[in-house]
């Protein structure tokens, strides 16, 4: 049923949305008055969702604030009443029209969310051993709600295990993504701050499961592009490949690189980077497919490759380019489908803290690409020390990445 009251945004008059509506709004401030950024930051969100109430916020903080973190954190509660408030510090940080780098600002999702069974959790940095033991202590200190959608997670970069905890969420909830990023305000140790409620950490990892009424479409945006052919590892160890279809790697990479053409050899400036197929049909591979690691280094001698990664035998993999134009053209090419559905509703971005100016060579790279295919969606994100998303039903921490989620309603 339709509410009554009217309100009033810009010079339009519009009906107040549905008591049962998922709502999203976006918001963003810059300078340092904490009491004046709070008050902007909560008059945005009160007048894109018609003063609902808030559900689930998520505040990221440029670097400017680290000390003061549990003072926007109080600050925000007290303005906004959210069920849970999420966040952390970061390098920069990305506003619905703008990413805003080297420059004090704050910006902040808020969504109205009924229907919606929310269940916040924080990871210990000190019992990790303990936590991810078993499965039941896992779970334990995970508490979601039952039949979860996904889990929005934010980590300290220096103290949480990332690939063992996202092996436990492959593990144990099969299937469903962990989506976020690794805290990126500082470069040492302690020097982050995650945000959950009214505690604020400075080690470990904090996040919110999401399950009940919404849908959700998740994008993993690796930026490269794959050339030459598929090769099927049969000798390698560790993070070490041997052999490629019985060969060294190296003469068969020296080989492709050859047929490149002009264009492609100068983009090898920016490294060469190597893709695992991942939960695919290694017939038809593409985009999308691959998991993008590293190439690290080679042995002149015995031909091997060093990757980023550890790799088994019998695993495919292709090497991959990557440069700005490709970073665009992939994002572009993974948001294009989503066209073809009601627009979403809202979302999260969580981009490498190598994207950014330090890709691109204009401002705003990715979220004018965004805003550009699904045209003024409610965002707020953070440039990431590590971008975590799923490639093939599972979940993996990335570099140089733009992961994201994006919200619809439904049941």
């Amino acid at each position: 049923m339709w509410r009554g009251r009217l309100t009033r945004q810009n010079s339009w008059v519009r009906i107040g949305a549905m008591e049962n509506e998922l709502l999203f709004a976006s918001a963003s401030a810059r300078g340092r008055d904490i009491a004046e950024l709070t008050r902007a930051l909560s008059e945005q969100i009160f007048d894109q969702l018609a003063h609902h109430p808030v559900d689930l916020a998520l505040a990221f903080l440029s670097p400017h604030f680290a000390r003061a973190a549990v003072f926007i954190a109080d600050g925000l509660r007290d303005a906004l009443h959210p069920r849970v408030l999420l966040g952390c510090t970061a390098e920069g940080v990305i506003a619905r029209d703008a990413e805003i780098e080297r420059e004090a600002a704050i910006t902040l999702v808020a969504a109205h969310l009924p229907g919606v069974n929310l269940a916040p959790f924080a990871f210990d940095a000190e019992h990790w051993d303990t936590i991810l033991g078993s499965r039941l202590r896992f779970e334990e200190t995970l508490i979601a709600p039952r039949d979860p959608k996904i889990f929005l997670m934010l980590a300290d970069p220096f103290s949480t295990p990332t690939d063992r905890v996202l092996d436990a969420f492959n593990a144990h909830y099969a299937g469903i993504p962990v989506i976020g990023g690794m805290a990126s305000g500082s470069a040492r140790a302690k020097g982050n701050s995650l945000l959950l409620n009214e505690r604020v950490f400075i080690e470990g990892a904090v996040g919110v499961a999401l399950a009940g009424a919404f849908d959700l479409d998740v994008i993993v945006s690796q930026g490269c592009r794959p050339i030459g052919r598929a090769y099927t590892v049969t000798e390698a160890r560790e993070n070490v490949i041997f052999k490629l279809g019985g060969e060294p790697p190296l003469p068969q990479i020296q080989n492709m690189i050859e047929q490149l053409s002009p264009a492609d050899r100068a983009l090898l400036n920016n490294g060469l980077f190597v893709g695992r197929a991942i939960g695919a049909d290694k017939s038809a591979l593409g985009r999308g497919d691959f998991l993008v690691r590293g190439l690290m280094g080679v042995d002149h001698a015995s031909g091997a490759i060093a990757v980023g990664d550890h790799i088994r035998a019998g695993e495919t993999i292709q090497f991959h380019l990557r440069d700005a134009t490709t970073a665009e053209e992939d994002l572009e090419m993974m948001l294009t489908p989503q066209t073809f559905f009601e627009p979403p509703i809202g979302a999260l971005l969580f981009s490498c803290n190598g994207r950014g100016t330090r890709m691109y060579n204009h401002p705003d790279g990715d979220v004018s690409t965004i805003q550009k295919i699904l045209g003024g969606i409610s965002l707020a994100g953070f440039f990431c020390a590590g971008e975590i998303g799923p490639i093939g039903g599972k979940n993996f921490l990335h570099g140089h990445t733009a992961s994201m989620v994006l919200f619809r309603p439904g049941q």
